[in-house]
């Protein structure tokens, strides 16, 4: 009964997606809700799975010559200012400081939404001659933008992320770099989050407010809403002329520096959620689960079952260098129990031993994501468990891109277009003319939006899906998050 009634606990993901998401969050003690309304309190199991993110994304940036650094979260209002399409971009959503202490501020302070102009202001007294360059820092902080709707993890008005701030010589040199940058995004979501991304370019409409280009990684839910899961800017010269960043190239004339900028937030922990979990709770791709194995003890009370379990849990951890990530559930709780608590978490392989086990020399092991089952024997248990733990990354990996793959449809037309939208779920592939027009209409009529044109264009169609003029680019539109 025990083990019916903690999955009843949860929403069938086929009857309300969002209450699914909702209640998962809750029952796996991801996060916890707060006095400050749209804040929320990350437990100890969801920020595991963001200090596992966070350690594998900075090795990443640090391959490719990223410096951390770390700057003030508050910004002058006259800094903010500087750059007038940045600052209307972010207008709606700032949080202003207007007292410090009891003193009204002299001039009031945003809570930084993103740290653009602040890494500007430093960068003027910073950089002065082309020796100075290029200059390729990061920050890890969290940041604050008034949101209306809130989500756990997918929105909230605080959250975490890490901001990159780059400023080079030339033009190729920024492109470069923000190109690397949303390839370094692409490659951590497929191998370390086993989530499918399309990589590509905004729109106009859809870019940074303030940059040249914006280039996105987007993501399928399984739910098939669309979800941008990193995105990097090319921001070419524009905030270095509103905030005078010049330097002195190699012919002694005045230059101004190329700047990119980059980020990526705790929204892929939801990412993860939505593209990997089930109807008993969190699927965690085994890079990304705090507790990689879970041994459950069977009949725990017998002589010798829980030594052997320690003993398990002690070779496990060391196997082959790998540092596993390993528990022992030695709680009073039927065993039923455990396994259905251990489903909710996504602990990724669970092993259970009991004394018939020892007895034959042999234990179970259990796959979270297909629930199979596998009779190992106890000298085999190291090299069965990362085996398995390997094959996971990439069989979930596999069956996101076919869900992906299955859920992405072709419209050459308006009226396939709507009907698609109207009656299923996903991706669509649809020529576009360029013109902003056509978006705007899309979106007032379907609530769809252009996610990407990617960079492996195809030629679908002459003409753009919505006005019937030549098309230009082929373009991912969706529903997103």
């Amino acid at each position: 009964m025990a083990e019916k009634k903690l999955v009843e606990a949860i929403t069938a993901m086929e009857d309300d997606f969002a209450q699914w998401y909702t209640d998962v969050v809750k029952k796996a003690e991801l996060i916890d809700y707060t006095s400050v309304k749209g804040c929320m309190v990350f437990k100890p199991a969801g920020y595991a799975i963001w200090e596992l993110i966070q350690k594998q994304l900075d090795a990443r940036f640090k391959e490719t010559g990223v410096e951390n650094v770390y700057l003030p979260m508050f910004i002058p209002e006259s800094l903010l200012q500087k750059e007038k399409d940045h600052v209307e971009g972010f207008a709606p959503e700032v949080a202003w400081v207007t007292h410090g202490g009891l003193q009204p501020l002299q001039e009031r302070m945003c809570v930084r939404p993103t740290s653009e102009t602040l890494f500007c202001d430093f960068y003027k007294n910073d950089i002065h001659s082309y020796r100075d360059l290029p200059k390729v820092y990061n920050q890890w902080c969290s940041v604050v933008r008034w949101e209306k709707e809130t989500r756990p993890f997918l929105r909230s008005r605080e959250f975490l992320w890490q901001e990159g701030h780059t400023a080079h010589a030339t033009a190729e040199e920024a492109e470069e770099r923000t190109i690397q940058m949303l390839n370094v995004y692409a490659k951590f979501c497929e191998e370390v989050l086993a989530i499918p991304v399309i990589k590509g370019k905004k729109t106009d409409k859809e870019k940074f407010a303030g940059a040249e280009s914006t280039y996105t990684i987007e993501a399928l839910m399984h739910d098939g809403k669309a979800l941008q899961s990193g995105t990097s800017h090319n921001f070419g010269d524009g905030f270095a002329k509103a905030f005078g960043i010049q330097f002195t190239d190699k012919d002694n004339t005045l230059k101004y520096v190329h700047q990119t900028s980059w980020g990526m937030t705790t929204r892929l922990i939801g990412a993860v959620i939505m593209v990997h979990g089930d109807n008993s709770g969190l699927v965690l791709p085994p890079r990304v689960a705090p507790t990689q194995v879970m041994i459950v003890p069977i009949q725990q009370k017998k002589e010798g079952v829980l030594d052997k379990a320690y003993e398990l849990k002690e070779r496990l951890s060391k196997a082959h260098d790998s540092n596993l990530r390993v528990k022992v559930d030695d709680s009073d709780k039927s065993p039923g129990w455990k396994f259905s608590e251990c489903e909710m978490r996504g602990v990724p392989v669970r092993v259970e031993i009991g004394p018939k086990d020892i007895e034959a020399g042999k234990c179970i092991l259990v796959r979270r994501d297909t629930r199979e089952k596998i009779e190992c024997t106890l000298d085999d248990v190291e090299t069965e468990v990362l085996k398995l733990l390997d094959l996971m990354q990439v069989e979930m990996l596999e069956r996101a891109r076919e869900h992906r793959d299955q859920h992405t449809y072709v419209a050459k037309t308006m009226d396939e277009f709507e009907k698609i939208f109207n009656e299923k779920s996903g991706f669509v592939k649809a020529m576009w003319c360029g013109n902003r027009e056509c978006e705007d209409i899309i979106k007032e009529k379907l609530a769809v939006t252009s996610r990407c044109m990617p960079f492996e264009q195809e030629n679908l169609a002459d003409t753009c899906v919505c006005c019937g003029k030549p098309a230009t680019k082929m373009v991912y539109w969706g529903r997103a998050y």
